[in-house]
Parts: structure tokens; C-alpha cells; sequence
């Protein structure tokens, strides 16, 4: 399969799960891949080797998104490593579920600053770097601005933000040939839902139970969407918000 044959992805946040598997599908799909990490180099290595290992051409490159100056370097070591830039994917947040008692400033502009500014950061960076064919910019949201759940306001409220910018900036950046879309995973069994203790509680189970497939999803399940969203095929949508949650709304 070669549908990305001759393209350039950048995918954020991608030493581990959803990112991860996005990134090795895009390279399977026939695209030079930036394996982007903010602090787990190991993590991005392996990602990087296992896309090589199959013929692929990858490179991890550290950055941390809700920083300007490293969102620059990233973007100037990726034209270096491959020239321009074709596909980006926003795929690097972060999340820590809080009552409304337990909201803090701290926590905030945590979450803000990375699933936000980084957004946005990474994006403005991106466009300067596509070419005259435009581009397709992939905002990697969640299920979790439909289903709403209680303690997540911080979370739910950066996700909406994701839609919401994915929605203006299709606008924006249309005349250029630029697409914008979401894509908005309902809960992903990932080192991270691991770390959360949410696989294998009571929540994943009710997640599954609601599911007409009867399970919660799988990076792939993800990354097949993105690659779909990277490619030509999805080249009339634009503006979108995809929702893959196994039927969980």
C-alpha cells in the first residue's frame, strides 16, 4: 500500500499509543514519518526502529509542543530530515481527570497549554511548511466532548477547543489547500488508560457494555482513520469532527 507515497508526516506525541500506531501506519501507507516525543525518547526509538524494520523511513525528534521555540526546531529538523511537510498530526495531550473542588490554576494551564497552544503552535508552524499541493492537518480530539463525563471539565473543555479550532481553521486555511479535521477516539486501551487505572475498572467495562461491537477500542482502530484522513481518499472532508468511539455517544 503506497498511498502516502512520497509525503511527510509529522506526528506529535508519538513515543506511545495512539501516536505510536499512527505513525506506523502512515510509514506502512508509504510516508517519510517524524516520530515526535516530549520526554520519552526510548519510546520514540522503538516506534522509529520497528517503522525501518519494515522498510519504512522515520526519525524521532524531541519537542515540546506548548513551547514555540521547540515547535520550531521540530519543524527545521523535519525539513532538514525530509524537506516539507504534508500531514501533520496533532496528536500530543494530556489528561488528568479533577472534580470541580479540585480544579487549579496549575492544572488549567496544564492541560491547556498542551492540547491548546499546542495545537495551534504546532499548526502555524506546519503551514509555513506545506507546499503548493496544501496539506492535511489531522486534530486528534475525544469522545469525551459528546459523552460529557463527570470530573472532567479541565479535559473535556481542551477537547472542545480541539473541535472548535479544527472547525476555524478548515476555513482558514482552505484557500491554501490545507484540510482540517478531528478525530475523536472514545477511550483506547493505551499505556496511558493503563497508567489512568482505567483498564479493568468499572468505567471500561460500562464503556463496553455500551458499545454495540462490545469492547473499547484499539490504537489501530485509530491510526486507520488517520491514515484515511492523511490521504487523498478524504480529500472532500474538511472541517469534520469524526467520531470513533465503537458506537458510544
Amino acid at each position: 500500500m503506497s498511498k502516502l507515497a512520497n509525503k511527510v508526516a509529522v506526528v506529535t506525541g508519538a513515543s506511545k499509543g495512539i501516536g505510536a500506531q499512527t505513525a506506523k501506519g502512515l510509514a506502512a501507507a508509504g510516508a517519510a514519518v517524524v516520530v515526535n516525543y516530549s520526554s520519552s525518547k526510548e519510546g520514540a526509538d522503538k516506534v522509529v526502529a520497528d517503522i525501518k524494520s519494515k522498510g519504512g523511513k522515520a526519525v524521532a525528534i524531541q519537542g515540546d509542543v506548548s513551547k514555540a521555540a521547540d515547535v520550531t526546531r521540530l519543524f527545521a529538523e523535519t525539513k532538514k530530515a525530509f524537506g516539507g511537510v504534508d500531514i501533520l498530526v496533532n496528536n500530543a495531550g494530556i489528561y488528568k481527570f479533577t472534580t470541580l473542588e479540585e480544579v487549579t490554576e496549575e492544572e488549567f494551564h496544564r492541560q491547556f497549554n498542551t492540547n491548546v497552544l499546542g495545537l495551534l503552535l504546532t499548526t502555524q508552524e506546519a503551514v509555513k511548511n506545506f507546499g503548493n499541493n496544501g496539506g492535511s492537518v489531522i486534530n486528534i480530539g475525544s469522545a469525551v466532548t459528546r459523552m460529557t463525563p463527570a470530573g472532567s471539565s479541565i479535559y473535556t473543555a481542551t477537547k472542545g477547543a480541539v473541535d472548535a479550532i479544527s472547525g476555524v481553521l478548515s476555513k482558514e486555511l482552505g484557500a491554501k489547500k490545507i484540510r482540517v479535521n478531528s478525530l475523536n477516539p472514545g477511550m483506547v486501551e493505551t499505556e496511558g488508560t493503563h497508567t489512568a487505572g482505567f483498564i479493568g475498572s468499572d468505567f471500561e467495562k460500562h464503556l463496553a457494555s455500551q458499545s454495540p461491537l462490545g469492547r473499547i477500542g484499539q490504537p489501530g482502530d485509530i491510526a486507520s482513520i488517520a491514515v484515511f484522513l492523511a490521504s487523498d481518499d478524504s480529500g472532500w472532508l474538511t472541517g469534520e469532527t469524526l467520531t470513533a468511539s465503537g458506537g458510544v455517544h
